[in-house]
């Protein structure tokens, strides 16, 4: 009964040290995907925060030349 008890949890070890092997062994396999999505989402982020800066640029020039043109009128005006 004890050759039993003590089997039973030999191939219980066995078995999760198989299964903890076979999970690194997949987790090491994703790594280079796992960076690869990493830096395409770094890429993704520079994009947004570019487009975003060219906008706002954009547009404060923009404002800029509505408020001089403002200004001009109604110098004009006066």
């Amino acid at each position: 009964m004890a050759n039993q008890n003590l089997d039973a949890r030999r191939i219980a070890r066995e078995q999760e040290s198989r299964i903890a092997a076979a999970a690194a062994v997949g987790l090491q396999a994703a790594r280079p995907l796992f960076q690869y999505q990493t830096s395409i989402m770094r890429l993704w982020a520079d994009n947004i925060e570019m487009v975003a800066r060219h906008y706002e640029n954009g547009l404060e020039a923009f404002t800029n030349a509505v408020e001089q043109q403002h200004n001009e009128t109604r110098q004009a005006a006066e």
